[in-house]
């Protein structure tokens, strides 16, 4: 632990992409969270990847169970770490999220991180991978879909695109098809108008926000920076974004993307409370740069794949996103 902890503090490189995912490529199956101790559930994501295309290798410890987390930190990290020196694979998709990650941030080797970039997928509790990544190995990581989501055509198409193609899209909520005059699915509020360009980072608001102060976290200077959560009621995003603020985070930002807040209504009678739009309003609208609600991004089937490290330009009147270079080598 100590030889990790030393290596953990040495700067990153210059940023740089990893490898493109290609036909045939082994990937390796990590649990740094949550755990899956259902071999059906574990055969589906195996099938899920080679659906992809590519051929699933899973970790030493992957159906292990300590409690709530797939096994303990230490073994949780040695199977990241296991993964990352093993030249054979090619990138490393976490089954699921939960929580979990921040513990093992201490165990992670990063000297050999930092000397074999790959693509590591995930999202939710992933967010406190990819922030240390972001921190402390200099290279891209991808906020998409976990091995065990769903995938259905959009969230694939959304990955295929970045991690095989190496393509730069134009990213926009797919349209809603919904017998109604007006569709509610797919809309976006825009608090701040314009475009701002700059790096991406982000993810999962609670998790983020967790890492605050520990050392784990990049610099946000100039970033675009994205958020999602699920299961918060509005209050309590407002006590995270209180939290940013006063860190000084927001104010160091270019733009501001807020994805799908899932499930974070109000749980009971609030009628002198505010909505979770009224909460953003408050927080974001006073920054004065362009930012926007709405993106898929978070705990929903149809989801984005966003690539950190890598700058995009935002259309906060569009609620698009645009990628201004590719994510892989």
């Amino acid at each position: 632990m100590g030889a990790a902890l030393v290596a953990a503090k040495a700067p990153p490189p210059e940023h740089v992409k990893p490898p493109r995912l290609r036909p045939g490529d082994i990937v390796g199956l990590v649990e740094p969270a949550g755990f899956t101790d259902d071999l059906f559930d574990l055969d589906v994501v195996k099938e899920t990847i080679v659906a992809m295309g590519l051929k699933p290798k899973p970790a030493r410890h992957l159906l292990e169970r300590h409690g709530y987390l797939a096994g303990k930190d230490e073994d949780r990290a040695a199977d990241l770490n296991a993964m990352f020196a093993d030249r054979e694979v090619k990138a490393v998709f976490a089954v699921r999220g939960g929580w979990g990650c921040a513990r093992i941030l201490p165990y992670l080797d990063f000297t050999t991180i930092r000397a074999n970039p790959k693509l590591l997928i995930g999202f939710s509790d992933i967010t406190a991978l990819h922030m240390a990544f972001a921190a402390r190995a200099g290279f891209t990581t991808i906020h998409g879909p976990n091995a065990a989501s769903s995938w259905p055509r959009f969230s694939w198409d959304a990955f295929r695109a970045i991690a095989f193609d190496g393509a730069t899209p134009l990213l926009t909520n797919p349209q809603a098809k919904e017998d109604r005059l007006v569709p509610l699915g797919g809309r976006i509020r825009t608090f701040g108008s314009g475009r701002a360009s700059g790096r991406l980072l982000g993810g999962n608001l609670t998790v983020l926000t967790a890492l605050m102060g520990t050392g784990w976290l990049p610099d946000f200077t100039g970033a675009i920076l994205f958020l999602e959560d699920v299961d918060e009621a509005p209050y309590r995003i407002d006590r995270m974004l209180t939290q940013l603020s006063l860190a000084g985070v927001l104010r160091k930002l270019a733009g501001l993307v807020f994805g799908q807040c899932t499930s974070c209504g109000a749980t009971g009678p609030s009628y002198g409370g505010f909505t979770l739009s009224q909460v953003l309003e408050q927080h974001l609208r006073p920054l004065g740069i362009p930012a926007f609600q709405g993106a898929a991004i978070g705990h929903v089937a149809n989801q984005f794949s966003l690539p950190l490290g890598v700058r995009a330009e935002i259309d906060a009147d569009a609620g698009s996103i645009r990628l201004l270079e590719p994510a892989v080598s």
